[in-house]
This record gives structure tokens, sequence and C-alpha cells, in this order.
């Protein structure tokens, strides 16, 4: 199978080369090859001055690092991404939140590591819109994740106003029973 991400809601071709760091391995000293390459935090602030001439550069964030680290480089990403190191770890919604609302990123903000179906809808809710699933896993079936739910219940990314300030009720305000419009 070609190497594929989830990008909005269509299977398309990856073009962004993941750079991971070997154990032991120092992020001043690492390479970083030639086009589009996500690399990590760690080797951006290592290599920052090389790599910010470069337009294809994208970073992808750990779990336990904070993206408030990026604010002053943040529009320079075409692509920032966010590890899933195991499906209960569930920081990284909260980092793509704080990216979408809190620093206001706009580019593509991609889950990486360990991602599976059953999380893609919750991931697109905080601001997810591109997904390199697991590779033992089919990604056909893992598109099926981001439409399970027709309707949501709380304010996010994705919609600001929680279903009970979006629902109107067919009760006349001149109904005394008691708890009318509930």
């Amino acid at each position: 199978m070609p190497d594929q991400i989830i990008k909005g809601r269509s299977i398309v071709r990856n073009e962004w080369q993941l750079l991971r760091l070997a154990e032991g391995q120092e992020a001043a000293s690492a390479e970083v090859p030639a086009g589009k390459v996500i690399v990590p935090l760690a080797v951006w602030e290592a290599q920052r001055e090389t790599l910010a001439v470069r337009g294809d550069i994208g970073v992808w964030l750990a779990s336990d690092q904070r993206p408030e680290v990026l604010k002053e480089d943040l529009q320079r990403f075409p692509v920032i991404a966010v590890d899933f190191p195991k499906f209960t770890d569930g920081r990284g919604y909260s980092i793509a939140f704080n990216l979408r609302m809190r620093l206001g990123y706009k580019g593509e903000l991609r889950a990486i590591g360990d991602v599976l179906r059953d999380q893609l809808f919750q991931m697109q809710r905080v601001g997810f819109d591109a997904y390199d699933t697991r590779p033992d896993r089919s990604i056909e079936d893992a598109l099926k994740g981001l439409t399970v739910f027709s309707e949501t219940y709380q304010a996010s990314v994705d919609n600001r106003i929680p279903l009970f300030r979006r629902h109107q009720r067919g009760t006349p305000a001149e109904h005394n029973d008691a708890g009318a419009g509930i």
C-alpha cells in the first residue's frame, strides 16, 4: 500500500516525510533530508537558523510538549503534527485544541502515531484535519471514523455552540405547566 493519509475527508498521498530521532541521536546533529520533512520539536529548536530558510519544514510535538513554544514561529509551518504514542494518551487533543483556539494556527494539523478509527471523530472536533493512521490497519475503514456521529453535544473547534443552545423548543412561552420548555 502506498504511503497515504486521510486529509479532510479523503485518502490522499502523503507528501511529507516524518523524521524521528533514533535512540541516543542528538537533535543538533540530526540530518534533515531535502524535500518536505516534519521534524521533531527538538530538531527545530537545535537547527532553527538552518531550517528557517526552508519553506518545506513542518514540526511535530510529542504529547508532553507544549504548543506555546512554537508561538513565534507558528505561521511559518505548513504542517504541524501531534504524536499519539499510544491509544490511551489523550494529551494530543489538548495540544490540537490550543493550537487552533488559543494560538490561531490555520495550517494543516496532523495526528501521527497510534491513530485509530475510533479516535478520528473526536480528533476532528478539536481541530485535526489530517490523520496518519497506523499502517497495520485499513485506511479506508479508518475514514469511516470521521462520520460515526451526526450530532455533537459539547462545543469545540468545529462547532462553538453547544447543542442546548442550538436546539429550539416547540413549546409556546405561555404554556404554564411545571417543567414546560425543559
